[in-house]
Parts: structure tokens; sequence; C-alpha cells
């Protein structure tokens, strides 16, 4: 038996304490965003230090202006392996349970219960996002530690209280703390399976660019009667403006806004139309039936791999109830670009201003405001690291990985890569039907139970 197997056959073992141990920390009740539950939140940190220590680390509590951060190191020479040092990210605080009327239990007593379809899952706020998550890979270390007495890797652990109510602090703090936290990979289990039988690496994530535009025309609402045909009207305008970002292939018209995007690899390609992915499935539950995005690219591709651009919102002139004959003195819409690859943020935010100046008439000025600029992760295919993790979950899951982007944006993996120059594996065991966020939150205990498998033959392949 290989020190791999036995570490394997320990977390099987050991599935049932390892259970505990997650219901012990769910039942802290460590909502992030109220301040009522600050002190639970301090107690949530304080339970993974003291976890992070039984596992030999050098774990402590770092405060913030917020929630505080902790950090559990491996002492120097304490680890097995020469493979590369890893910092494991995740957070510790959860979403409120509003509306608490439709848990069926009390949402911060976990319990164990089975599906109609046979699955047994746990049940409880935080089950799946991130507590149960977090822990596939602490269990992983655990089951190292007992039958090693090493962890296979130096790694270090930085667990948040703020991801459910924005990170505010986080930034500032990987920052200041830049030499300490800089490590060779960066390490995330807050993301998903493709389905309950297939393994998935997040491979990117699309940066965002948000911006506000403000039109003004006349210095005033208007008679529409009396100014209507002879004065400028600023939602006509806008409309035109907006319309005018799409040709009618579905391409985005500002000039170099594809600088820094590129097509996907064959074999990527053909991975991602072998899982299927049609509208019927993705559509269908929210009431449409078409896809909308670029033409000539699959739908998979049109939500994770290219860039977008939306309009968010558009406000001017009378929305009350009833009629009123006005014609407006400004018009508003707020408008996000979703980017991928090498897109700039900055030179897109400008193109956008530029391409919206260049279509003002006379008598109509615009004002802009930004409310975020975040570029695009995007990690190699011929990543070692990601080669190395993919083999690992077949060799768990009995099925290839599949490589997927993420539609929307996790900040701080983009921080790593820019701060600390670190690439991020992100390898989740989510479910669509795990209520993230909802009543009734809840991982299945296959999940957490072959999660933290998984995370064993990573990190052995790691340190190989």
């Amino acid at each position: 038996m290989t020190s791999l197997d036995a570490v394997l056959d320990r977390i099987d073992r050991d599935l049932d304490q390892s259970v505990g141990r997650l219901f012990d920390f769910l039942r802290i009740q460590s909502v992030s965003t109220d301040p009522a539950f600050k002190d639970q939140c301090r107690a949530a940190a304080e339970y993974v230090a003291k976890d992070l220590s039984s596992l030999g680390m050098e774990a402590s509590i770092r405060p913030t202006e917020g929630h505080a951060i902790v950090v559990g190191k491996t002492p120097q020479g304490e680890s097995a392996g020469k493979g590369p040092k890893v910092l494991f990210y995740g957070h510790y605080d959860v979403q409120p349970v509003d509306p608490l009327e439709l848990w069926q239990t009390p949402p911060f007593e976990p319990r164990i219960d089975t599906l109609p379809d046979g699955r047994k899952i746990i049940v409880a706020r935080g089950a799946c996002d991130d507590k149960g998550q977090a822990m596939t890979f602490i269990e992983a270390c655990r089951a190292f530690k007992a039958v090693t007495g090493k962890l296979p890797l130096p790694i270090t652990v930085m667990l948040e209280g703020e991801e459910e109510c924005g990170s505010a602090h986080l930034f500032d703090f990987v920052k200041d703390n830049a030499a300490e936290l800089k490590q060779d990979l960066a390490l995330i289990c807050d993301t998903s399976m493709w389905d309950p039988q297939t393994p998935m690496i997040t491979t990117s994530l699309r940066g965002l660019v948000y911006e506000e535009v403000k039109l003004t025309c006349a210095d005033r609402d208007l008679h529409s009667g009396l100014f209507g045909g002879a004065a400028q009207n600023p939602i006509r305008v806008l409309a035109k403006i907006l319309a005018d970002m799409h040709d009618d292939n579905g391409r985005v018209t500002l000039p170099g806004f594809y600088d820094g995007v590129r097509d996907l690899p064959a074999d990527i390609k053909a991975d991602l139309r072998g899982l299927n992915l049609t509208a019927e499935d993705f559509l269908a539950p929210v009431g449409l039936k078409v896809p909308a995005g670029e033409k000539g690219y699959m739908l998979i591709e049109q939500i994770a791999t290219r860039p977008t651009a939306e309009i968010n919102g558009i406000v001017g002139g009378y929305t009350g109830e009833g009629a009123k004959t006005v014609l407006p003195g400004k018009a508003m819409a707020k408008v996000s670009f979703r980017l991928v690859g090498a897109q700039d943020p900055q030179k897109v935010r400008d193109a956008f201003r530029a391409f919206v100046r260049a279509r003002l008439p006379e008598d109509c000025t615009a004002e802009f405001t930004n409310f975020g600029l975040a570029p695009a992760f995007d990690l190699g295919f011929d990543n070692p690291a990601l080669i190395k993790a993919r083999a690992a979950l077949a060799a768990e899951w009995g099925k290839k990985a599949v490589t997927v982007g993420e539609g929307g944006s996790i900040p701080i993996v983009a921080d790593f890569k820019r701060l600390l120059g670190m690439d991020t594996i992100m390898v989740g065991f989510a479910l669509d039907d795990d209520r993230v966020h909802s009543p009734n939150e809840k991982f299945d205990l296959t999940s957490f139970h072959k999660g933290t498998r998984s995370w064993a033959r990573i990190l052995s392949a790691l340190a190989e």
C-alpha cells in the first residue's frame, strides 16, 4: 500500500468524525454582514485557528477593521515532499438565513437527510458555501498528518470572514502581507462540479468594467407637446448609442474591444462541446429559448469564455403611474462589460467613453462614473499544476475532469496573480441543487467525502 492509499483509507475510515467536526463548525452562526453576529464570527475564526493548530500549523488570528482573517502555516521543514509551496484560500463566514420560515429545520442545527433519489446530504447554512468545501481540504491535510506525520507540501491556509459581504479588507491584507502570503500556487475550493459525477476545474474568471453614463440635454424636463420635435431627447440619443454597441451577429463594436481575447484550443473546445449544454438546459428554466450571444460560438462559450457588454439599467423621464407628457432633460444607463483573457479594463472603459462621446449630437453632454475595474483571470491549459490536478480528479471520480470558465468574477484570484504572481487552481464540489445562499442549503455527503479524497490525490500529485 502506498502512502496515498493509506491516506485515502484513513479518510474513508474517519468520515464520521470528519462530518462531526464539520457539524461543530456549522453550528457557529458566522453571518458576516450582520453586526449582531460579530461574536459568532470571532468564534468561527477561533475554531479554524484551533483546528489548524491541531494539524501542527502555526495558526494565528489576524485582526482587520472588519472580521478577522485566520492564517495557518506549515512550520519550516515540517512538510514532506518537495513540491510547490501552496496557499489555500477559503472563508468561514456565511450568508444570512432569511427568510427563516422557509427552512425545514433550524439553519444552524446541521443534520443528515436523504433525498428522494437516495443521495445523503448535509443540511445547514454554510454546508456548501464555504465551510463544507473548505473542510474538504483541511480534512485531507488531517489524514496526511495522521498517516505520515507530516503534510505533503509546505501549506499556508488563509480563511477570511468577509467574503459574503464583499471582502472589504482582504485586498489590503494581502497587499500588506504579500511577502508572507506569496507562494508558488494558490488553491481554492469554492466552486462547483459540472454534474454529480463529473469533476470540474475552473480555469478562467471574467473581469469586470462597470460604468454609469448620464446624458443631459435641456436644463429641465420639457412639455413634449410644446418642445417635442425641436428639443433633443436624451433617452432617444442614449438608446441609439446603446443599440450601436452590438452588431447583427452579437459582437461588441467598441474599437479595440477584442484586443487580448483568444479562442480556445481545439481540444478544450471539443471537451466543452462534449458537455452538450443546450438552450433547453440553460435558458428554458428562466423562460427563454434562443441564445443571444455572439453567433458562431457555443452557448457555454457565450456564458463563460467570451467577453460581453450588457445594459444593466436605463432611466429617464417620467416612470410613475399613469401618463405625464414630458420630454426629459436627462437620461442615465448602467453598463457592464465582462472581460476575458488579456483584455485591459482601463482600455475598455476608455473605449466605451470615447464611443459614447463620438455619438453625441449638439446640445447633449455626457458624464461618466465607474463602479468597478477588474481584470480577468486566465489559467494556461498547459499549466503543470492544472495537468496534475486534472489527472488526480479523474483518478478519484473515474471521469475526465473538465476545464470550464466561470462567467462571474472572484476578485481575489486576480489579486493573487497581480500582487503575488501566483496562478490559482479552483476545484470545487458544489452541485446545482445545493441551494447556496437560499433556505435549506445543503452539501452532498458524497461531495464532502470524495472532495476530501480528491484533495488528498491533488496534494499527493503536486508533491511528486
